[in-house]
């Protein structure tokens, strides 16, 4: 298992696919609970989606969440894995470019975008995925043991802190709650970190 954090204005105590879209309401990679590897991203996002929603108490929730292996996750900056390929080809009765291969992102879309009735070039299926060939995508990819969709916080440090959208809630087990506050900028404040009482 692995910790990973989660940042929300919202106290719970399990994670429900039906509250998606309650918290900042970015779901760029459609239907998944958002976390990250950052404690203090984790406070960041349940600051901007508190004060987006006029509230000012924010939580951060420390997960554990299945390890991330070969076949259970996509990563957006790198390619995808031959066993990945297989399943998805199988599941949608063809094959998937070669072009579309080459990263977690471009096949993300490509099947997403299948999956919604969508056709054109490999560039145009790639290049672009409204939120409901992203939902279809999710949807879709969770059904062939898809677990997580990944990518990097930064796309200079592909190796570094990582965020993903957990595909099935179930997955993920709360450990500890705590309440944090931010500054101005939406950081972290180090020493405002208090333990909530469940």
């Amino acid at each position: 298992m692995e910790t990973f954090y989660h940042g929300t204005y919202r106290l719970f105590n399990h994670f429900d696919i039906a509250h998606l879209g309650e918290g900042e309401g970015k779901s760029k990679f459609g239907q998944g609970i958002y976390i990250t590897s950052s404690y203090a991203t984790a406070a960041l996002y349940a600051a901007k989606a508190g004060k987006a929603n006029g509230v000012d108490t924010y939580y951060v929730y420390t997960l554990e969440v299945p390890d991330l292996t070969e076949d259970n996750h996509v990563f957006s900056c790198r390619s995808v894995n031959p066993a990945i390929v297989k399943r998805v080809e199988e599941a949608l009765g063809t094959s998937i470019p070669e072009d579309a291969l080459s990263a977690g992102n471009l096949f993300r879309k490509y099947v997403g975008n299948l999956k919604v009735g969508k056709i054109g070039t490999v560039k145009q299926m790639t290049g672009k995925a409204d939120a409901e060939a992203e939902n279809a995508a999710s949807v879709f990819l969770r059904e062939q043991g898809i677990i997580y969709l990944a990518w990097p916080q930064a796309q200079t440090k592909p190796d570094g802190d990582t965020n993903r959208a957990v595909l099935d809630s179930t997955l993920i087990k709360i450990v500890k709650i705590e309440q944090v506050q931010v500054d101005a900028k939406n950081k972290l404040i180090a020493d405002s970190i208090t333990e909530v009482k469940r």
